[in-house]
């Protein structure tokens, strides 16, 4: 029985895509080498936002925060939930990223497990012999598990140490995953992934000569990590900014090598800041909210670049705030 399919217009770009029969405007565009803006395709995050201009779409299952009731009214849709009921015509952005890039299922071996922190475990997985995940510094993987559920952790190793994939897993008390990886997983276990996947990466050139802010938050860290040593090994000439947010001083796991970038690496800074240390921790740097130190020091963000990695109250801290200090969208 063949399946039906629907056109998909894209607007400025005039490009277009099929898309399946219950299938998400996000899935089809990516099945054809189309990669529009994402990252939680949970309807959560609301970064596939976009407008439909035409046709009708049954807009899925979402969280409220991330499309409102008015912007549905307005004609928005969370295009990793959307699913056509006709031909479509949207208004959307593209991702320019290397067409090379091949999106696999794999099998990995743990080969080491390092508790970076109380609860925080840095995994290191082997590839199987004569396979490599070409990606891109700062995207992520899927841990598929057995019931067809998923887990995605950024990957935080550079994509020229491709050998072996380092991921930072926090533990999350009750998380089905998590509590395996602390409590019962072993090294030599087996697990399977799929990707590379996500559109958080480096983009080239620089928008100005200001410099481009990282900020994490807890293991947001990770892919930060990645973007900021494929940098150095490509040897760009770029002005980084790193803000790490966290709770106490034992959050910043990997304190010691951030502080090592900021001491090898030119033109780049490192500023810590902690939300709520500790008596023990007799902490004398920065303190309070991660994005609140950020307007601190630059309160006009015009001309610049962020890139955000961590929990979604920091995302939607940036998101709401930074736009009004002339943060591009």
């Amino acid at each position: 029985m063949t399946t039906k399919t629907y056109r998909v217009r894209i607007e400025p770009s005039g490009r277009e895509f099929t898309v399946r029969e219950g299938e998400t405007v996000l899935a089809g565009a990516m099945r054809e080498g189309i990669l529009l803006p994402y990252s939680c395709r949970s309807g959560t995050c609301g970064t596939c936002k976009g407008q439909v201009l035409a046709g009708t779409v049954d807009h899925g299952v979402y969280e409220e925060k991330a499309l409102s009731a008015a912007e549905r009214a307005a004609g928005q849709a969370l295009f990793c939930q959307a699913r056509p009921l006709s031909d479509l015509t949207i208004a959307a952005r593209e991702v320019v990223a290397p067409a090379d890039i091949e999106i696999k299922t794999l099998p990995c071996r743990v080969i080491a497990m390092e508790r970076l922190a109380h609860d925080v475990m840095r995994l290191a997985l082997k590839l199987p012999q004569h396979e490599r995940l070409k990606f891109l510094a700062g995207q992520y993987i899927d841990i598929l598990l057995r019931d067809g559920s998923r887990r995605s952790f950024s990957l935080a190793n550079p994509p020229q140490q491709d050998d072996v994939l380092e991921l930072h897993v926090r533990h999350v008390p009750g998380g089905r995953f998590t509590d395996h990886v602390f409590n019962e997983m072993r090294e030599k276990d087996l697990l399977r992934f799929r990707g590379p996947l996500g559109i958080f990466f480096l983009r080239e050139p620089p928008p100005s000569s200001k410099p481009t802010l990282l900020i994490a938050g807890g293991t947001g860290f990770a892919p930060i990590k990645s973007i900021i040593e494929d940098a150095r090994a490509r040897g760009l000439e770029r002005r980084f900014h790193l803000y790490w947010g966290v709770r106490a001083r034992r959050d910043l796991y990997l304190h010691e090598l951030a502080e090592r970038f900021a001491s090898e690496l030119p033109g780049f800074r490192y500023t810590p800041v902690l939300a709520e240390p500790l008596p023990e921790d007799n902490w004398t740097g920065r303190t309070g909210w991660v994005h609140e130190a950020v307007l601190a020091d630059y309160p006009d963000l015009s001309d610049m670049e962020v890139y955000a990695s961590g929990p979604p109250p920091m995302i939607e801290a940036i998101r709401a705030t930074f736009p009004g200090h002339g943060l591009a969208e």
